[in-house]
């Protein structure tokens, strides 16, 4: 797996993995850090390794090049996960993006989850998020709050 930078052009996918407006997506890659997780081979087919110097691959992406995205931001002490989603695999990997900023400038971390969302709790608790408990609703759903201090 491939984690980089997400591209304007990867709107199209990251709006089918977080189901929202390719146009929402588009500014969130403007307005945020947002990291993209590829499944690491190349149209030249599977196994075969992805060539880094072929940035054409990136021109534009659709659902089926990204496993997964995580878009975060950092405000005074604390680096804020804002969106992730994708495959199990994926969101572990990515949600360890967040959290080496953080550790890097020795900051905490906080996540919102959904109940339901077994796959970010998952990974949440793997990376060592304490549960803190109840984040605001989101258009009338409870949220899980979790934490990670340096």
């Amino acid at each position: 797996m491939n984690v980089r930078d997400a591209l304007e052009a990867d709107a199209d996918a990251l709006a089918s993995i977080a189901d929202s407006p390719t146009d929402v997506m588009r500014n969130l890659v403007h307005d945020r850090t947002v990291r993209v997780a590829e499944d690491g081979t190349d149209a030249d087919g599977p196994g075969q390794p992805v060539d880094e110097s072929d940035r054409s691959r990136y021109g534009s992406s659709s659902r089926d090049d990204l496993l997964g995205f995580v878009s975060f931001d950092a405000n005074d002490d604390t680096v804020h996960v804002t969106q992730i989603g994708g495959s199990d695999d994926a969101c572990r990997r990515l949600l360890a993006e967040p959290v080496r900023f953080a550790e890097s400038e020795s900051m905490a971390v906080e996540l919102l989850v959904s109940p339901d969302n077994e796959s970010v709790k998952g990974a949440a608790e793997d990376l060592g998020f304490d549960r803190d408990g109840y984040g605001p609703r989101f258009d009338g759903a409870r949220t899980e709050r979790f934490r990670l201090d340096p």
